[in-house]
């Protein structure tokens, strides 16, 4: 699977511990570059092998109690149980998988049996029942590759073959005619037992380039097996009789015991301690069974359990064995016939013993697993329902809030914000909720399959996008309220400040006297008061144009007819006070300049009264001045307005 140009793999175990080569496996596999940490600490190793789990668990690969330190630190079992993961997914089931979606079967072995079953049904000599002890004697190997390709070998030469040679013989077909690597050793098979998964592995590469001609009587036909044949064979349960001793004919119907088992000698010591050794480990089994509390009805407590009990169904599935042998034995004593009436009998009940309390105990272990799995399920589809139906309120009622408008006023724009503080307080309560979904425990299983899973995940990633939908929405509108509150108070509050702006300069107004001067130095007192209100008229200008501004954006946003109404009444309000003042001030101006006439002041007396006046009204005068005709009789002379000398 490597790419080429990578170092080959010399020791598996030290060559994978630092995740290095293991990435550059699933690069090839997923055709996806993935980052590699070139550090040679354990720091580094670690995040190289757990990026390794991460992307297997990305591609929905199944890994059971294998973390990263057990690949960091070397752990052969459990190495060569992520690399048979890695096999089973990309290789098997990849193999597999369009006649598994044509006969709708999850469970790739069964379709593989099915497989060798139909292929060997012609060859009397061979009773495929599992993928370890039948394949030990070579003759399964060659009926496959023969039933497809006869002309490849004669099949009688083969039955004479020792079973190492004709392993030997159909791994070298194999490689020579079909193009398969010899991935097995003759020696390595022919045992008592063969490695079940080096076997699934190899006979893969058969189907992948033999005919594959499955039906689904095939698959009812292996379901239909004895149990001890399919399962108890494969999991080493039964001494079954050594392959090199298979070289005698085996023309038995295909219905019959594959073989007899090996009558060993067995020692009765050694058999009462084994039995003692698996009946006080059976007894703290029924202890820890018995403590286990009543299924809860809250989902994250069941979760626990759930797990809890899955640990212990692994404890049970890893002393199964251990049961087998010790009642394997005793039967091979009492087959001995060198026991006493007393002591076969003694053994009957010990073996009749503990066989009925590891089945009681395996029955109720089972109902327990499928009772929690039932209430999980339930608990869960009754969370998502729940959801469902809270997001359809939610989004009802963000409907509602939709379809309303803006406030017309600050008062009744805070009562929005306390209501939208409602909905993010509910969104909050019911995330507590939605963090719980996001640890769903599915269990996949031959009655329901991968399209359970399928339709749970496209039911979550619907209510996912529903969820976040709702998140987005409520925090785009507090940004948007929040901005708008903030807007209209700083418009409301400049407004207040302008309106008492404009009340302290027509106070000041008021005061300035426009006739009736007593002298010079009245006359230019209430000239310099008159050009301080023009200067500061001139300088608060920019802030009544930049609050129309602010009016207007105020107005734009809220997108509320009434609102905007009297925003603008506001402001209209505003400028009119503004420019009356404006016209008052011009007019006060003017009567001023007619009273410095109507005195018969002399040159003397206007230019004191011009002194009087702001460097820039000076200016204001001069210029006019320059520009005026001859001047007429005292009486009905005119100076030119603030305005018109502007404009010059």
């Amino acid at each position: 699977f490597l790419q080429s140009g990578k170092p080959p793999v010399k020791d598996m175990f030290t060559d994978l511990k630092d995740g290095r080569k293991l990435l550059d496996l699933l690069e090839g596999l997923t055709g996806k570059p993935l980052p590699k940490e070139r550090g040679s600490t354990r720091v580094h190793a670690l995040n190289n092998v757990n990026r390794v789990l991460q992307v297997l668990h990305q591609n929905n690969v199944e890994l059971v109690n294998i973390g990263g330190t057990d690949i960091v630190d070397g752990n052969h079992k459990l190495t060569l149980g992520l690399l048979w993961s890695i096999i089973l997914h990309w290789q098997v089931k990849d193999v597999m998988k369009n006649i598994m979606s044509d006969l709708q079967q999850t469970n790739s072995e069964k379709i593989l049996l099915s497989w060798v079953r139909q292929s060997t049904r012609p060859y009397s000599q061979v009773n495929v029942l599992n993928f370890t002890t039948s394949w030990a004697d070579g003759l399964a190997f060659n009926a496959v590759i023969h039933r497809h390709k006869p002309e490849l070998f004669s099949w009688d030469k083969v039955i004479k073959m020792s079973p190492v040679e004709r392993l030997e013989h159909a791994f070298s077909i194999a490689k020579n005619h079909l193009g398969i690597e010899k991935l097995l050793d003759p020696e390595d098979v022919a045992v008592q037992l063969p490695d079940k998964k080096s076997i699934i592995m190899y006979l893969t590469s058969l189907f992948e380039v033999l005919p594959k001609q499955v039906t689904m009587e095939d698959i009812r036909e292996v379901e239909t097996l004895p149990r001890r044949y399919k399962q108890e064979c494969e999991d080493g349960e039964f001494n079954v009789q050594q392959a090199v001793a298979l070289e005698e004919d085996q023309a038995s119907s295909r219905a019959e015991t594959p073989s007899t088992v090996t009558e060993v000698d067995m020692d009765l010591d050694s058999y009462q301690v084994a039995l003692e050794e698996v009946l006080t480990w059976l007894l703290s089994a029924e202890d820890t069974f018995r403590e286990q509390e009543e299924i809860s009805g809250d989902v994250e407590e069941v979760k626990a359990q759930f797990s809890t009990h899955e640990a212990f169904m692994m404890e049970l599935t890893e002393h199964q064995s251990s049961v087998g042998s010790v009642l394997q034995a005793g039967n091979q004593l009492v087959a001995q016939g060198n026991l006493s009436p007393e002591e076969e009998f003694e053994i009957q009940e010990q073996m009749l013993l503990l066989n009925s309390r590891w089945e009681e105990l395996r029955v109720e272990s089972m109902d327990r697993q499928s009772r929690l799995h039932d209430m999980l399920m339930e608990l869960q589809k009754q969370q998502l329902q729940q959801l469902s139906d809270w997001l359809t309120v939610t989004e009802q009622r963000i409907q509602k809030m939709e379809s309303q408008l803006l406030a017309e006023d600050l008062e009744s724009l805070q009562k929005q914000l306390e209501e939208h503080k409602s909905l993010q307080s509910d969104l909050e309560t019911e995330q507590v909720k939605v963090n719980s979904l996001t640890h769903m425990v599915v269990i996949v299983d031959e009655s329901s399959g991968e399209s359970a899973t399928a339709i749970l995940e496209e039911q979550l990633q619907r209510l996912g996008e529903r969820w976040t939908a709702v998140c987005r929405w409520t925090e785009e509108r507090r940004v948007k309220l929040q901005e708008i509150q903030l807007l209209w108070q700083e418009l409301l509050e400049e407004q207040c400040l302008l309106k008492a702006w404009l009340t302290e300069k027509e106070e000041a107004l008021s005061k300035v006297q426009t006739s009736n001067f007593k002298d010079q130095t009245d006359l230019s007192v209430n000239v310099r008061k008159l050009a301080i209100l023009k200067e500061d008229m001139g300088m608060k200008r920019q802030t009544l144009d930049q609050l129309n501004e602010l009016g207007q954006d105020v107005a734009q946003i809220l997108g509320n007819g009434r609102a905007s109404t009297k925003i603008d009444q506001d402001q209209e309000e505003l400028t009119q006070r503004w420019d009356s003042l404006v016209q008052k001030l011009e007019d006060f101006s003017n009567q001023v300049t007619q009273a410095v006439g109507s005195v018969g002041m002399s040159q003397v007396s206007q230019k004191t009264a011009a002194e009087a006046m702001p460097l820039k009204e000076q200016v204001v005068v001069k210029q006019s001045r320059q520009e005026l005709p001859p001047p007429p009789p005292p009486k009905k002379r005119q100076i030119p307005g603030d305005n018109e000398a502007k404009k010059k």
